[in-house]
């Protein structure tokens, strides 16, 4: 079973009601149908009446010989009063599970809630405590100490970066949403000279400005070589540009977190991450804001710098700056001989200051995702 059939299978099964049925009402119904007593019944099953008496008060379970028992004596199967047995415990277990997390809703304080539930990446509930259980579900943990050391510490460590990520809660959400896409997706193994290989296609998704046509093509280049690539709204607290992870040491991941409205910051983006992949170790996570060093100052102007020429080769860019005016038309007449959007060169023209922030800027093309249009 995949985990998106797992997923499927668990919504389905979602409908847990603060109640539940006694499996022993099931058995008085049917003792009262027929006129029979409980002595009856513990004549019938060699049962005694006080056993009997419990069974009927949910305080005795039903064992594998009691339904066939029951399966004899009052008919249906023997797995349908199992399985009534197991719901009827599995209720109570999960009442005591839910009161001991109320132990630990001070921790949604924590976490970027609004935003999750915007993003329908949890449900909300009205009860705090089974609120808790909700979002350890979408962490993939049991407790919260569980989400402290899987995931807050280490994002944690980014303290440390110039410019602080001071919600780790809410970054820790945000990549586990990528987590979360990554586990139902087909994924191919990592292959290094392949993903440099679709990284020359997807350059050339560059020049296409609408995300449903480029998007879909752009994953599925990636996962054909082992990359997860997943564009996921970045909650409040969360400053994070995009992030790269490795998913175990066969497959690993892409995010972006949809903060570069425009095709410049997007694209770039998603170069750098690649950068981070192809040039730097297995064991690390990269979270990247936009125009900072972050935690790896070296590895991360390393990452820089592939996708810089990766976008615009320095041979063609030193020619373009060799021109005496740079206008729109040679703007437009460079980004089509090299292949990629008029956009992406405007934005490098920006930030190395051979133009003004403000010049150009109609040849971008800026972004709406899903989230922000609801």
């Amino acid at each position: 079973m995949t985990d998106a059939m797992l997923r499927t299978y668990e919504s389905l099964a979602d409908f847990a009601p603060d109640w539940v049925a006694v499996p022993g009402e099931s058995i008085n119904d049917l003792l009262e149908e027929r006129g029979w007593t409980q002595a009856d019944l513990a004549t019938r099953t060699g049962f005694t009446t006080k056993h009997v008496n419990l069974l009927l008060k949910g305080k005795a379970p039903i064992t594998e010989e009691t339904a066939l028992k029951l399966e004899r004596v009052l008919g249906s199967t023997a797995r349908f009063w199992l399985n009534l047995e197991t719901q009827y415990r599995e209720h109570l277990a999960r009442q005591v599970s839910i009161k001991a997390l109320s132990e630990h809703t001070a921790w949604l304080k924590e976490l970027p809630l609004g935003d999750m539930v915007k993003f329908g990446w949890v449900r909300k509930v009205t009860d705090k405590a089974q609120q808790v259980f909700e979002c350890l579900r979408y962490f993939g943990v049991a407790e919260v100490s569980a989400w402290r050391e899987q995931y807050e510490s280490p994002v944690a460590a980014y303290r440390a970066a110039e410019k602080l990520i001071r919600t780790p809660a809410a970054v820790s959400a945000w990549l586990r949403q990528g987590e979360r896409k990554a586990e139902d997706m087909r994924l191919a193994e990592f292959d290094r000279d392949k993903f440099e290989v679709a990284l020359k296609l997807i350059r050339g998704l560059t020049t296409e400005s609408n995300p449903k046509v480029f998007l879909p093509k752009l994953i599925e280049l990636s996962a054909r070589v082992g990359v997860a690539v997943v564009l996921a709204p970045a909650p409040k607290g969360c400053p994070v540009s995009g992030a790269t992870k490795w998913l175990g040491s066969t497959k690993a991941l892409i995010m972006l977190s949809l903060r570069g409205k425009t095709d410049d910051k997007l694209w770039f983006s998603f170069f750098h991450e690649a950068g981070h992949l192809l040039k730097h170790g297995k064991r690390m996570t990269f979270l990247d804001i936009l125009g900072e060093d972050g935690l790896n100052p070296q590895e991360e102007k390393e990452a820089d710098v592939f996708a810089r020429d990766w976008l615009i080769p320095q041979v063609e860019y030193r020619g373009l700056l060799s021109q005496p005016l740079i206008g729109e038309r040679k703007i437009k007449e460079f980004a089509k001989r090299i292949g990629v959007a008029p956009g992406i060169v405007v934005g490098r023209l920006q930030y190395d200051g051979q133009i003004g922030w403000q010049q150009f800027n109609h040849l971008k093309v800026r972004y709406v995702w899903n989230h922000e249009s609801r």
